[in-house]
């Protein structure tokens, strides 16, 4: 067992480290600038106070990567703690203030009185690359998806006959048409025939039917809006930034799919059905690829949020409920491929149906599945196996 608990309070510029022995008296308390050799002084200080020391912090990344990674590198044992779980502790000790000093001290006491904090363990570089590449991916994402809603609602105040004549979501030949006609008189003036053959010099797919169809919406308009001269550029801007977000993402994907593959587990992943390069990474970059951070099946779906904790009060029993804090990004993987699986997987298939036939929604049919399907994923992975179909059972005939 430790003899010493140390607490950090990690920030951005400082952290507040805070240690306690096994009667919670406090041995150290200082606050210390996120650089390495500052970090290094404050491990050796702290390791001279006893011979086992177990850190904790707020922090699993961001402001307190350096600190972790310290840590980690000179063998120290290492929990996390949320940041909500110490809110809350907090308002078990006594004084209403709130400063660093106090919220070092409730991570290290609660280090030391809680047995059910989870550990943090080194991530291998893949995993630690997969994570960037990801995180990026989903930024790309809202990025596009926000630019997009910008250039519809931009359009519809000018030329509504064209905005609702494509998906600019899909359509990138729509997108290669606004980057240089956007206004109806420009597209009346160009003329579908000519228009057809400015698409195709740039390679856009049913350059004639994406000509036709913006022609038709410009015949239907001839009135001008005002600001439409205004508004026209700012749309051409948008349909640019889409076109090299799309460059970007396609950039992205081709190099988390590299990555991805050099993993050890990559090809036990993906011989999941309804699991792909992308939801793999993701999986990856949020575990570390390490089930044994976990230790159990259970553990991980309640991270995911895919195991129900009870509510009960009183008479009141039997009540399930998702719990509130778990990963979201960890339960996308599983929902997204659980649906995925019902497409390509008879058994999974078979599963969600039987639970539909049931009683249950959409949705809980779903999870269901997502949870079996994580049970297959854990097994697979301790035993470093791929996924094998079982053959189907043949039902016994009446002589």
């Amino acid at each position: 067992m430790p003899q010493l608990w140390a607490g950090v309070d990690a920030g951005k510029t400082h952290h507040h480290c805070v240690v306690i022995d096994t009667d919670g008296t406090k041995l150290l308390s200082r606050k210390v600038a996120n650089d390495e050799a500052e970090l290094l002084d404050l491990i050796a200080d702290v390791n001279a106070l006893g011979t086992e020391v177990l850190w904790a912090s707020d922090l699993n990344s961001g402001g307190g990567a350096l600190l972790i990674t310290l840590l980690l590198d000179h063998g120290q044992d290492l929990l996390y703690i949320p940041g909500r779980t110490i809110h809350h502790a907090s308002g078990s000790y006594r004084g209403d203030g709130k400063t660093d000093a106090k919220d070092a001290f409730v991570i290290a006491d609660q280090a030391r009185m809680r047995r059910d904090l989870h550990p943090l363990a080194a991530f291998d570089e893949i995993a630690a690359d997969l994570r960037i590449l990801t995180a990026r991916r989903t930024d790309l994402g809202a990025d596009r998806t926000r630019a997009i809603n910008r250039l519809r609602d931009q359009m519809l105040a000018y030329f509504p006959a064209l905005e609702r004549a494509f998906d600019y979501s899909k359509s990138k030949a729509a997108l290669v048409l606004l980057t240089n006609y956007q206004t109806p008189a420009a597209l009346r003036r160009i003329g579908r025939a000519r228009l057809e053959t400015w698409l195709r010099a740039r390679k856009v797919r049913n350059a004639a039917k994406v000509a036709e169809t913006a022609i038709e919406a410009a015949q239907a308009q001839h009135t001008t809006v005002r600001g439409e001269k205004t508004a026209a550029a700012v749309v051409a801007k948008l349909a640019g930034e889409v076109i090299a977000l799309d460059a970007e993402l396609a950039e992205t994907d081709q190099a988390i799919e590299g990555r991805f593959r050099e993993h050890e587990h990559a090809a036990v992943i993906t011989s999941l059905p309804g699991i792909g390069t992308l939801l793999g990474a993701e999986f990856i970059a949020a575990t570390g690829g390490d089930m044994a951070t976990f230790g159990s099946a259970n553990r991980l779906a309640g991270v995911c949020g895919l195991a129900p904790v009870p509510r009960d009060s009183g008479r009141i029993s039997g009540n399930l409920h998702r719990p509130r804090r778990y990963s979201r990004r960890l339960l996308r993987v599983f929902y997204m491929s659980a649906l995925f699986s019902i497409r390509s997987c008879p058994a999974s298939k078979t599963f969600y149906e039987r639970k539909r036939a049931e009683g249950k929604r959409h949705v809980q049919a779903v999870i269901a599945l997502a949870r079996r399907r994580l049970n297959v994923l854990w097994a697979m992975l301790r035993d470093e196996r791929p996924y094998v179909a079982a053959p189907p059972v043949k039902l016994a005939t009446a002589a």
